[in-house]
């Protein structure tokens, strides 16, 4: 890999069209000069007189050149030089360079931008991690940051800078393990080393210095052993390339602290690589070398087989060669040794998407179908790569650097709950970066948020209401529900009692032992019983069933036995009611309140017209003179296949120009068919009344109309008529 110092290297050793032939000729894929890629290089060299903490993008383009990336990965490095970051700038990126350069320049910013604190606590680090994963639709980015990371690392290492220490420590608790994810072995281990050369320098030095005292000796026995095994694969008519691999001290000291081993006892001190063409090739050296050489059977590790998450495919084993030293051997393919060098920036399109390692590694093993066969449909194949780890989590920031995970449509008022329960209960608004939004914001990945709240807990009633979205969580919805049930208890209790007394006359129950129904629902009291009742706990249907199945005939009063009956019918005329007890009976819906499917309904057997299908709390029902109440018959609402019903909604608002017209949009949007309105306004009170007869398909369809009517300004008041 090419190291640069600074800028004034770039300087002195190229002029600019000799810099950008030697991007071109380092990447794999770029064949010429593109007057993109010229643009990008000529903005990043007229300012590198600017001085800048940063390193020149220009050092960063040639390290990312020489893992072979593409011209988009290029010209997004040469922008997001530090030397250029201005308002204006970005501007100019997305009017001369397109929308896709400009929305990855401005995402690479946010990263660098990103600063951790230090955290011992390992499942805090791995949120970071997988926040700055989340931050990017394009993994090109995340390979953009972890090469100014390198760069910034390499040119620290001739100073005293006392952030040395804080970069390298956020180094390998952060981005060395994002490369080691990705698969980038050349950048992680360079990372790891110079970040452990930093924080440990006399460990490190002393680990140089025993590598360096039996160099010559090492080296020597190396070459020995690689000749061996050369005359080895030659006998067998196996063509392959052998060397020995480069030591990186930071992973010989985590051995040696992790085994609690000595230098002396470490295996890939002395240590060799194979690469041959094909699997099966590998599996053939493998035998050989154990034919050869006692092999130490607990050094033996098949990633082949065994694929690691991040991809690596390789064979690891160690044997005792010549004059019985321990030497490791590492076998592979071309191909995988490629990826185990680049790994992600391979190919030069990845997305990570997915919460769980299995979509990352399903991924990664397309990733490895690309490398593999080269006469595949790229396009086809980069289309399947369109998929970006964590798309159903979101992870935001609170104000002292905390990561919290959230599921992705989350909002402020999630975060919240999430947070603390009574944070959420006291929660009265929020800013995100700063600045204050409504509490229905959709967070986004790496934001700030910060929440503002009140001395007292008063949750509102329309956080509960999925419609108005302030709430995604069903968790944080259950919270505030159990405050109201908290707080709303006596309520509660006379709600109850008067829904199961209408339920005990609907069912036509007399003087029932209402303790029976208290155990039934396992209950201890009969306040216990209404207040369920009264909160939603316990429906109407439960009622009615229990009630059906607790009281005998000695409990119901004799009415006609058509009326109980309980067998089924044939779908109606209307195909939207089943009545109960006669067959192929016509129906009609009551033009008096209009039901609509959700409603509890009552059928009212007519002369000559079939049974009317009204609501249950219908006046023209409630009020039925006592000789026509035999006349009444259960119905219940059958599949209607989308059948529409018709109903009037009235609205009350304070009247201001325009209200019609964004009532009809709401309406419109909705796809609500409207059949006619009627409005009335009264200047002296700036009043406006309307009604609106508008086609629904049932209760909860009119109940998202309402609530999004009810968001509009100066609307007071949305109800049904009766």
């Amino acid at each position: 890999m090419l190291h640069t110092k600074n800028h004034q290297t770039i300087v002195s050793k190229y002029s600019l069209s000799d810099y950008l032939d030697q991007l071109v000729s380092n990447s794999g894929h770029l064949h010429q000069r593109s007057a993109e890629l010229e643009k990008a290089c000529q903005y990043c060299w007229d300012n590198q007189h600017v001085e800048s903490e940063m390193p020149s993008s220009l050092d960063v383009a040639l390290l990312l050149s020489q893992l072979s990336a593409d011209e988009t990965t290029l010209v997004v490095c040469l922008l997001s030089d530090n030397r250029l970051r201005n308002a204006e700038f970005f501007k100019t990126i997305e009017n001369e360079f397109g929308h896709d350069i400009h929305k990855m320049v401005l995402t690479l910013e946010k990263l660098h931008g990103f600063q951790a604190s230090h955290t011992d606590n390992k499942e805090q680090t791995e949120r970071l991690r997988r926040m700055l994963l989340a931050m990017v639709d394009d993994v090109r980015v995340v390979l953009i940051k972890l090469a100014f990371r390198l760069q910034r690392l390499r040119e620290l290492a001739q100073t005293d800078s006392p952030i040395r220490q804080a970069l390298a420590s956020e180094t390998l608790e952060i981005f060395t393990p994002i490369a080691n994810r990705l698969g980038i072995g050349q950048i992680k281990w360079e990372l790891e080393d110079l970040s452990f050369r930093y924080l440990h320098a006399d460990a490190y030095k002393h680990i140089a210095k025993m590598l360096e005292e039996k160099r010559e000796e090492r080296e020597l026995y190396i070459s020995n052993v690689v000749s061996e095994i050369k005359g080895l694969l030659e006998q067998a008519g196996v063509q392959a390339q052998v060397y020995g691999r480069p030591k990186h001290i930071y992973s010989i000291w985590m051995k040696m602290t992790q085994k609690h081993k000595k230098f002396s006892e470490l295996f890939d001190v002395r240590a060799i690589r194979i690469t041959v063409n094909t699997i099966a090739e590998c599996y053939s050296v493998l035998g050989l070398v154990h034919g050869h050489w006692r092999h130490i059977a607990k050094e033996f590790d098949d990633y082949i087989a065994n694929t690691k998450e991040n991809g690596y495919q390789s064979l690891h084993t160690a044997v005792y060669g010549p004059q019985g030293k321990p030497v490791e051997i590492q076998i592979r393919t071309i191909a995988m040794h490629e990826f185990a060098e680049y790994g992600v920036a391979a190919h030069w399109r990845y997305k990570e998407r997915s919460g769980q390692d299995q979509v990352l590694q399903n991924t990664i093993s397309s990733i490895r179908k690309l490398l593999d066969t080269s006469d595949s449909d790229e396009s086809e194949l980069l289309e399947s790569f369109k998929t970006e780890l964590f798309s159903d989590r979101v992870f935001v920031l609170t104000p002292q650097g905390k990561v919290v995970d959230l599921a992705q449509g989350s909002t402020p008022l999630d975060f919240a709950y999430s947070v603390h329960t009574e944070i959420g209960h006291k929660c009265r608004g929020a800013k995100i970066n700063g600045h204050i939004v409504p509490l229905t914001t959709v967070l986004e990945n790496g934001v700030q948020v910060e929440i503002l709240t009140t001395k007292e807990a008063h949750p509102s009633r329309d956080w509960m209401n999925p419609n108005l979205a302030y709430l995604h969580s069903n968790s944080a919805r259950s919270k505030v529900k159990a405050w109201f049930r908290q707080q709303d208890y006596g309520q509660h209790v006379i709600d109850g009692k008067a829904i199961i007394d209408r339920e005990l006359k609907r069912s036509h129950i007399n003087q029932p032992d209402l303790d029976k129904a208290v155990k039934h629902f396992k209950l201890q009291s009969m306040e216990e019983w209404q207040a369920k009742v009264g909160r939603g706990d316990i429906s109407s249907g439960q009622l009615s069933f229990a009630f059906s199945a607790l009281y005998g005939a000695e409990d119901i009063e004799k009415i006609p036995q058509k009326t109980r009956a309980r067998k089924p019918a044939k779908k109606s005329a209307s195909q939207a009611v089943n009545v109960s007890g006669v067959g192929n009976l016509l129906t009609s819906i009551a033009s008096c309140c209009h039901p609509v499917p959700g409603d509890e309904v009552v059928g009212f057997i007519t002369r000559g017209k079939g049974v009317s299908v009204h609501k249950q709390d219908c006046n023209n029902i409630l009020n039925l003179e006592h000789d026509k109440q035999d006349h009444l018959i259960p119905v219940e609402w059958s599949e209607h296949d989308h059948q529409l019903f018709e109903i009037s909604l009235n609205i009350q608002a304070i009247d201001r120009s325009g209200l019609l017209r964004d009532i009809s949009n709401v309406l419109s949007d909705l796809k609500i068919n409207v059949l006619g309105i009627q409005t009335l306004s009264d200047k002296a009170t700036q009043t406006a009344d309307l009604k609106i007869n508008i086609e629904i398909q049932d209760l909860e369809q009119l109940q998202k109309v309402s609530d999004k009517i009810l968001q509009l300004s100066n609307i007071l008041k949305v109800y049904r008529s009766r």
